[in-house]
């Protein structure tokens, strides 16, 4: 979803144009460039901005006030399931070592054929009677976590709105069917990139999901390499490196370096008796000496420290466990960078999002039906307001045409004329007058054939 129209444009890319550079004003806008809550076919390539929390405003403290006091009830119910499980098993064990003991009893007497005393009766009848208390008490406990827990959903039926859905209108959506089989989808997808694979293949089995291996193929391998990883098996993500070396390096990615350096660490790691494997090794930085000369130099630095011991030298940073949390971390975004998927899941990335933009869609809400308003949202990919999510949700660029004051899309898409202004392709068509297109912002006269399509 984009906002309104009127939305001046929030970025441009950095190769804009290929003559001379764009007018700033043209592309940003009075308003500058700001991240928005939107989504467009291109949406799924992540942004790595550095994130920036969001604004908070008096809707989100208020959501989180909510949120605290349905908080607070349910820490009550946990702790009275903690106290509960607690005594119950307390009472449980002594009423087994009292029943044991009365077991004893009877089978020793059981032994020495002697009949029942009186004695013997009276507490065979005190058992039963402890026993049927005990029951009796635990389950009265147990009824008193049930009028707990009510009091959560209370708590959640006072402090949140019952029906959510109704923020939207159900015409600027598609089919029920249509909504269920995204979602569906989206759950699907962040199952099977946090590694569920087995909740992943249930949920298809149970939603008729047709999902065909090439969708599951990418985080199934992933996965793999991220299960090794953690393990400190270096061996597949080194082949998957090795695979895709060409890809990585237009890429800009270190990713097969780091892999060769943790391995290298690793050896060294091992001591003297690993001294020649190290230097053997070391072969494998050939290829990375002129972007990461400095690491290298460090690296070869270190052995001279190996007979006495990396961990009490200059290079025991080398030895840090950081270095495995780090690589990690690289993989996943180079590998899904390669492979066209977002670091974080749409569904993790929405629900964020959500939380952030529900409360103002709700206020929004309030006022249309306030006004009497309804028909100022019916389209479902735009919002009848901007709302800020900061440079966290940053995924891309958007372009509003200055002339049309509309956003631009796949079948209108920015053109660059030759003198350097961009314009939607609408906006070009209706300029051109006898076959020629004069510029709106400088009087050059130009053949609108010339004018190119922008890909930000």
């Amino acid at each position: 979803m984009t906002a309104t129209p009127e939305t001046r444009a929030r970025a441009a890319g950095p190769d804009v144009g290929q003559d001379r550079e764009l007018d700033p004003h043209i592309l940003r806008g009075p308003s500058g460039s700001r991240p928005y809550l939107g989504s467009s076919s291109n949406s799924h390539v992540p942004s790595y901005c550095d994130p920036a929390e969001p604004e908070v405003g008096p809707d989100t403290v208020a959501a989180m006030e909510q949120c605290a006091s349905v908080e607070r009830e349910v820490d009550k119910v946990l702790q009275k399931f903690l106290t509960y499980g607690q005594h119950c098993e307390q009472s449980l064990e002594e009423l087994l070592h009292y029943v044991g003991q009365l077991r004893a009893e009877l089978a020793s007497a059981a032994l020495q054929g002697t009949p029942l005393s009186a004695t013997l009766s009276l507490v065979m009848s005190q058992c039963c009677r402890k026993i049927k208390d005990t029951v009796q008490k635990l389950a009265s406990d147990h009824k008193d976590i049930h009028s707990s827990v009510s009091r959560v959903g209370k708590a959640i039926d006072r402090n949140f709105d019952s029906e959510i859905c109704g923020v939207v209108s159900d015409a600027v959506w598609d089919s029920r069917e249509k909504q269920q089989q995204i979602l569906q989808m989206a759950i699907l997808e962040h199952l099977y990139q946090q590694g569920m694979l087995s909740v992943a293949e249930e949920l298809c089995q149970e939603s008729t999901l047709n999902v065909d291996l090439d969708f599951k193929q990418p985080f199934l391998e992933l996965n793999r390499i991220l299960e090794a990883l953690h393990e400190q098996d270096l061996g597949p993500a080194l082949e998957w490196a090795v695979s895709h070396r060409q890809r990585l390096l237009e890429l800009n990615s270190s990713l097969e370096f780091k892999l060769h350096r943790l391995h290298f660490i690793r050896l060294l790691a091992g001591g003297p008796e690993k001294q020649l494997e190290a230097l053997s090794y070391a072969r494998h930085f050939q290829p990375f000496a002129r972007l990461h000369q400095r690491e290298i130099q460090v690296m070869m630095g270190s052995l001279v420290y190996l007979r006495l011991g990396l961990e009490k030298s200059p290079y025991c940073h080398l030895l840090d466990n950081s270095h495995w949390a780090e690589i990690c971390e690289t993989f996943t975004r180079d590998a899904c960078s390669l492979l066209g998927l977002s670091v974080e899941s749409p569904l993790s990335v929405s629900f964020a999002s959500g939380c952030v933009a529900l409360p103002v869609l709700m206020n929004i809400k309030a006022v249309i039906e306030q006004r009497q308003c309804t028909g100022v949202w019916s389209h479902k990919d735009e919002l009848p307001i901007e709302i800020e999510l900061g440079m966290k949700c940053w995924y891309h660029s958007v372009f509003a045409c200055p002339i049309l004051r509309q956003q631009t899309s796949d079948s209108n898409p920015p053109i660059k004329l030759i003198c350097g202004h961009v314009i939607s392709r609408d906006a070009l068509n209706k300029l051109i007058n006898g076959g020629k297109l004069k510029c709106p912002y400088c009087p050059m006269e130009q053949n609108p054939a010339d004018g190119k399509r922008i890909i930000f």
